[in-house]
């Protein structure tokens, strides 16, 4: 570069100095030569300070980076001092707490161990204990032995010389002497029958009747006493031939599509149907109150009319199952027991419809168990279908009492309806308050005035059987069934009846008829003792 601008400086002196080109041109090749000498020469100077500069800074930056090197070396043993004390301190602390472990539980097993002894200790004096009272418990035993032979000895001594003195064996006087223990406490236990039972009665007396009232006071159900139709009026006798037909064709055709016997007599204007099937009977009662109003009476008519008396029937007992549950107010049930249900509007039990009468029973169970704190909705549940076996007693074999609770079990019933449906009648046992509810209301529901209607043979025949039941009785003079049978009153002979006796006399008679004797509602036994004495004078 300095070359360059030397040789510039040396053309620009020239040129303006107007030297020939001759003269020029040796001056200039002399410039160049001393040029590149300087500037190589310069170049080399620059070069070596160059270099020198460079040994510097690497000679500076060695000496930094050992400076560096030293302090990192430094931090970092620093660093790995504190790291190796902080995981001495860490482990010594873990030491110490493991220690500490050691020595609570070396202690606690010290301790148990020291306990144990003790027990030991405590056990083997326990043991001494039990052997010296075995020990002692023994000798009793056998000193009691002796005593109780002694005792045996003198008792047979004393019991030789009662025999002596009041010619009495062992069991004539022991015989003797209960007799005797009998008839002085036979008054005790008389008058303390009586004490319990007026207790008792007071109290089950006034809780019943409260009950009861509010039950019967909160049931306003029509009571009408009903009774299966069987007889079909006729507006004419001459309506008889018609309905019997050209040689009996419509007679037979109506018993075989129905299943009910026609009883065409001398009754007058009227036609006895005879089925034991209530549900047939009134299909055919239908169907023949049909054929009168239209006329035709053919066969292809009647099978017609059969046909529509069939489904209004089915159909009305549909609606009379749903109806009566409704009324009750018990819930959703299954649409086959529905109909189940509707089917005892046809059924009725001494002249009681007994879909009327479940449906009283319902609400009296209902009321009663609301009374009580019970489950009133299930409670009515209960007294609907307890008679629901009747609706099908007559086409399977068993008990309404069997057949209802296995068609509860059927459709999936409550268990406390099932047992109201198995105990109403006494076949088990209840066990729950909602069946002995289900009970009363069932006797209540029978037992009031009107309600059912009894043959005069049977009934005859329970009052013959009330009076027996009490003639048979020890010391019993006569007796007298009153009230429709409702009650008992026994005279008893005074000579040989004490006024203690006549409790037990009561007590046995009840028992008699709760076991022998089927009736509606309750049998009230009243025992009458009375001695007259009579003078004349004159």
């Amino acid at each position: 570069m300095n070359l360059l601008l030397f040789i510039a400086s040396s053309l620009h002196n020239v040129l303006l100095a107007d030297v020939s080109l001759g003269v020029f041109i040796p001056v200039l090749v002399i410039a160049l030569i001393a040029g590149i000498g300087g500037g190589f020469f310069l170049r080399v100077k620059i070069y070596e300070k160059s270099i020198k500069e460079t040994n510097e800074k690497i000679e500076k930056m060695l000496d930094d980076a050992s400076k560096e090197a030293e302090q990192l070396k430094k931090d970092k043993i620093i660093e790995t001092k504190q790291e190796t004390y902080k995981l001495m301190s860490e482990c010594n602390n873990d030491i110490k707490e493991r220690k500490s472990a050691i020595k609570a539980q070396e202690d606690k097993l010290q301790q148990r161990e020291n306990s144990l002894d003790n027990r030991s200790n405590n056990l083997d004096k326990r043991e001494e204990n039990l052997d010296r009272k075995e020990q002692s418990i023994d000798d009793r035993k056998a000193a009691l032995e002796e005593k109780h032979n002694k005792l045996d000895a003198i008792i047979k001594g004393q019991e030789d010389k009662l025999y002596e003195i009041s010619q009495y064996s062992l069991e004539e006087a022991r015989s003797v002497i209960l007799n005797k223990t009998e008839e002085e406490m036979k008054s005790e236990i008389a008058q303390y029958i009586r004490d319990e039972e007026d207790k008792a009665r007071e109290i089950a007396e006034k809780k019943s009747k409260d009950i009861l009232a509010a039950a019967i006071q909160k049931y306003a159900q029509d009571v009408t006493n009903e009774r299966t139709v069987s007889v079909v009026q006729l507006p004419s006798d001459e309506m008889k031939g018609r309905i019997i037909g050209r040689e009996g064709r419509n007679i037979r055709t109506i018993e075989s599509l129905t299943g009910v016997d026609l009883i065409v007599d001398d009754t007058p204007e009227s036609i006895v149907l005879s089925c034991f099937d209530p549900v047939r009977r009134e299909v055919a009662r239908r169907a023949i109150s049909y054929l009168v109003e239209d006329g035709r009476i053919h066969p292809a008519r009647i099978e017609e009319m059969v046909e529509r008396s069939r489904a209004e029937v089915n159909q009305f007992i549909r609606e009379c199952g749903d109806k009566a549950i409704f009324e009750v107010g018990v819930g959703k049930m299954h649409p086959d027991l529905v109909k189940i249900l509707g089917r005892l509007q046809f059924r009725t039990s001494y002249g009681q419809n007994v879909l009327q009468h479940s449906i009283e029973v319902a609400f009296f169970a209902g009321k009663m168990a609301a009374e009580l704190g019970e489950d009133e909705t299930l409670a009515k549940r209960a007294g609907l279908l307890h008679d629901i076996g009747k609706a099908i007693d007559h086409e399977v074999e068993g008990s309404h009492v069997e057949l209802g609770a296995s068609l509860a079990k059927k459709y999936k019933e409550n268990p406390v309806v099932i047992n109201a449906i198995e105990s109403h009648h006494g076949d088990v046992p209840a066990d729950n308050v909602i069946s002995c509810l289900v009970q009363a209301a069932d006797a209540l529901s029978a037992a009031r005035p009107g309600a059912r209607s009894e043959s005069l043979e049977n009934y005859i025949n329970r009052l013959e059987s009330l009076e027996g039941i009490a003639n048979n009785v020890k010391g019993v003079d006569n007796s007298y069934a009153i009230q429709a049978g409702r009650e008992i009153r026994i005279l008893v002979k005074p000579d040989e009846v004490s006024d203690d006796d006549i409790t037990l006399i009561a007590r046995d008679v009840k028992n008699q008829i709760e076991e022998n004797l089927t009736y509606p509602g309750t049998i009230k036994v009243t025992v009458v003792r009375e001695k007259r004495v009579q003078e004349i004078a004159k």
